[in-house]
């Protein structure tokens, strides 16, 4: 089924009844070609990557509950590429170009917004490193715009210019950069892995990994056995309890991150505003509630539910930064379990194991990644080989200390101390 104006026209003015399931709710057969573990954005990108990119179509998403339930559901929405170090920027900038080509490549409407990101800054050594950032963006081919305070203000003449405690000077700009609608990329990706033959099994968690002799050679699941050649671990926050099912020990922590949603305003956000001082992040949603979020809960939990100090540090850095917010009555709060990397940059490797391939470690990034993740997933999945633009994410880069990516650019080289 494909979209178009003039369809929804029509169904809306014949009760909306000519509309079919946007996807198959398949049983499990006893043996596919390749198997994903996990549902999620990551894991329904690469099936329909696999597809549409080298024709695997043999291929099931197994996900413990329903498609949308995780981290792709439980996020702020933002998109952008604004990355300093080489292996982390190419990539970003990779997921960029993809989520500007995405909602006609998937004939479906995920709501993408360019409507600029803007991180501010807030004294003369920040200034100097968003100029550097800035200089790395445009070197990448990206885009990338240092305002000063009057140009900021500007902008966004509601912000709190006169805070004494955190004065703005200015902000790096990113025009290209923006949201999306979290759950409607995952509607997207299942849509069109689905039209291309891949099974999507939902309520279909997987109990235990078969390994024979060093290779994969399939996975147990609540609804019995499946046997495949390949096995891809895409778990999020959950990659931790899936790897050890194989035996293996993967360098991430899980913690919490919450976020927040107000009742609908008129229009006052047209961006999307990073607050460099406090870890506070808000842009607004288009119907019209503020969706904000801060910092992790800094203790490691599977819990999809924060803690109140950090509700109160985020509405603490939210007044600081725009006290026009204060009588906005906040409706809900999630948590999404974020899978944290020592480095702070994602993991998409082969194991050990042969035929049992990873991807996790997304920390903040994971919604923005989406595209490309799935994208150069499916590639390493189908050739063995690593995409151009995700050569620096290798597993052993933890074991021998060389290649660590510092996803904020802001850290030393861990081989070289």
């Amino acid at each position: 089924m494909r979209f178009s104006g003039l369809r929804v026209l029509k169904e809306g003015l014949t009760g909306n009844k000519g509309w079919r399931p946007h996807w198959r709710d398949p049983a499990p057969k006893p043996e596919y070609d390749l198997v994903i573990i996990g549902g999620g954005g990551h894991g329904l990108s690469t099936a329909y990557y696999l597809a549409r990119d080298h024709g695997l179509t043999n291929v099931a998403v197994l996900e413990r509950g329903y498609i949308g339930g995780g981290n792709i559901g439980r996020n702020t929405t933002i998109v952008r590429a604004n990355y300093f170090l080489q292996g982390n920027s190419e990539f970003y900038s990779h997921s960029l170009k993809l989520w500007e080509g995405l909602e006609e490549d998937l004939n479906y409407n995920v709501m993408h917004s360019q409507r600029g990101i803007l991180n501010l800054f807030h004294s003369d050594g920040q200034r100097d490193a968003a100029a550097r950032r800035g200089n790395m963006m445009l070197s990448q081919g990206d885009d990338a715009i240092l305002l000063g305070r009057e140009e900021l203000r500007a902008k966004v003449p509601f912000l709190n210019f006169d805070d004494q405690r955190f004065p703005l000077y200015g902000a790096l700009y990113h025009p290209r950069g923006g949201t999306a609608r979290h759950d409607a990329v995952a509607w997207g990706y299942a849509r069109g892995a689905d039209s291309r033959g891949v099974d999507l099994i939902q309520n279909c968690e997987v109990t235990g990994i078969d390994v024979d002799n060093g290779r994969v050679t399939g996975v147990q699941t609540v609804r019995g056995p499946i046997r495949a050649k390949k096995v891809a671990m895409v778990a999020a926050g959950r990659s931790s309890q899936v790897a050890a099912m194989a035996g293996m020990r993967l360098p991430i922590e899980s913690h919490i991150l919450q976020a927040f949603v107000t009742e609908g305003l008129k229009p006052v956000i047209d961006h999307v505003i990073t607050f460099g001082m406090g870890h506070f992040y808000i842009s607004q949603s288009d119907k019209g509630g503020l969706v904000f979020g801060g910092d992790l809960d800094f203790y490691a939990s599977y819990a999809a539910r924060g803690n109140l100090p950090t509700v109160e540090h985020v509405m603490e850095a939210g007044m600081a930064l725009m006290p026009m917010i204060g009588k906005a009555r906040v409706l809900r709060s999630w948590g999404g379990i974020m899978d944290m990397s020592p480095d702070g940059s994602p993991i998409i490797d082969r194991t050990h194991i042969d035929g049992l391939y990873v991807n996790c470690g997304w920390n903040y990034g994971g919604f923005k990644a989406v595209p490309a993740s799935g994208n150069v997933f499916a590639h390493l999945l189908a050739t063995d080989q690593y995409h151009p633009a995700a050569t620096r994410f290798r597993l052993d880069r933890f074991r021998t200390g060389r290649g660590i990516l510092d996803e904020e650019g802001t850290g030393s080289q861990h081989n070289l101390h």
